[in-house]
């Protein structure tokens, strides 16, 4: 039995005219600890229409009037609506084509996904499933920003495993039968990115059919040299887990208030996507980096060989040797160094070093952490005093589908799509109350 749960998006698309280059900005989930970035964003929008004004940039998350700027947010989409700045495209799909500077353009479809078919709990198997642990405590923030609101941008990124490229890659010879809606140079470094709209209709559906056919039941267990009917998984989420799973829990509230008529369609129940092969060549998997802020480099590393020494685990100073060694390189303002763990109860690099981060920032409220995007915004950060960053090995990108397979999700934050510029920046959004 294969399994269908995406469907074609009636689109919010900013009106003739607009802007596009400041329009569209990046993933409101990154340069969290660089306030910078979104001044400079700021300065580059000025009072032009913007996604800036739609999203809450979580850098300030936890600013003390957060809750006004959520008011705004609330008031700029109605405003958006109001004055046709935002207008409604027919239903239909977008494909999307972007240029980060990279050997070849990352290609996807943007599209609806019905969040009955996801499930970010522990132990599900539900056909969309997150590849990483979904931390629940950061979902009420989100939940606020979605709450009172008419329309969604997310930016999530949804994985296939297509190695024969039947689904997205067969489309861009037809792009010149469709309409280009962008064709744009986005803002500090983020690339290029092109879109042509597809219409419902033939098209949309050769798409779904050929996304069905990936959860073939016995196609899958081919691919994955599966002996037994574990639960299918069409669907792995790449960027944006956090994103998924806060529009899960709104629909979880609003269909409290729905007859199961009103639940077949209405808006809430679907969440705006892009779908992305992992075989695209464009996407790299790369390893997301830990920052303590505000802790003492001696100290954490006393800490950690007591941890790993506690979990009957050896650990050596410098470079060990050998499969059942973990290395993990650190930097301290101007000091580095790395220490390596034999034999640790954890498979991989990032749960051994997780475990270790989440004991101690437990043990000291006054740490705080963060996860980091690319080499050289770790390096910076952990020059600053107080500080002291992670390094981590990328992750195998054969592995990443079969491991939530049979292992069920990753430790959070185990892996990034390409560096913090490289994520998706807000271009389309959709309604989400009827």
């Amino acid at each position: 039995m294969s399994i269908r749960c995406t469907k074609t998006a009636r689109m919010l698309f900013p009106k003739a005219g607009t802007d596009l280059a400041r329009w569209s900005v990046i993933a409101c989930d990154q340069y969290t600890s660089e306030p910078e970035y979104w001044e400079k964003a700021e300065e580059l929008v000025g009072d032009a229409p913007s996604t800036l004004r739609l999203t809450l940039p979580e850098v300030y998350l936890e600013d003390a009037d957060v809750e006004d700027k959520i008011a705004a947010i609330h008031a700029a989409m109605k405003e958006y609506e109001e004055q046709g700045i935002l207008e409604e495209l027919p239903a239909g799909m977008m494909l999307v084509s972007r240029d980060t500077g990279g050997a070849c353009d990352r290609k996807g479809i943007v599209m609806a996904f019905d969040l009955e078919a996801y499930d970010y709990k522990a132990g599900s198997d539900s056909p969309i499933r997150p590849t990483e642990k979904t931390v629940e405590s950061r979902i009420p923030p989100r939940l606020k920003v979605r709450k009172g609101a008419p329309m969604e941008l997310p930016h999530i990124m949804l994985l296939i495993d297509d190695p024969e490229r039947t689904v997205i890659e067969p489309l861009f010879e037809k792009t010149a039968e469709l309409e280009e809606k962008y064709d744009v140079e986005l803002m500090q470094n983020g690339g290029h990115l092109k879109g042509w709209f597809i219409p419902e209709g033939e098209l949309t559906d050769q798409i779904e059919d050929a996304l069905e056919r990936l959860s073939d039941r016995e196609v899958f267990n081919a691919k994955y040299g599966l002996t037994k009917d574990l639960p299918l998984l069409p669907f792995a989420t790449g960027d944006g887990n956090h994103s998924m799973a806060t529009a899960k829990a709104y629909w979880e509230e609003v269909k409290k208030t729905l007859t199961p008529e009103e639940q077949e369609d209405h808006p809430a129940r679907y969440v705006l996507a892009e779908v992305v092969n992992i075989h695209d060549e464009s996407l790299i998997i790369e390893a997301i980096y830990r920052v303590l802020f505000g802790a003492e480099p001696k100290a954490v590393l006393t800490a950690a060989k007591a941890f790993f020494v506690a979990h009957g685990a050896e650990v050596l100073e410098g470079e060990g040797q050998g499969d059942s060694v973990q290395v993990f390189p650190w930097y301290a303002g101007a000091e580095s160094g790395s220490f390596s763990v034999k034999n640790s109860p954890w498979a991989l690099p990032v749960a051994s070093l997780q475990a270790f981060l989440d004991d101690y920032v437990t043990a000291h409220p006054e740490t705080k952490i963060d996860y980091i995007h690319g080499l050289n915004s770790l390096k910076k950060l952990s020059a600053e005093a107080g500080n002291m960053g992670f390094y981590l090995p990328d992750p195998a990108k054969g592995d990443l589908f079969r491991g939530v397979i049979l292992d069920g999700v990753l430790p959070r934050k185990t892996f990034s799509m390409g560096e913090a510029r490289e994520k998706r920046y807000y271009m389309e959004a959709k309604k989400i109350e009827k």
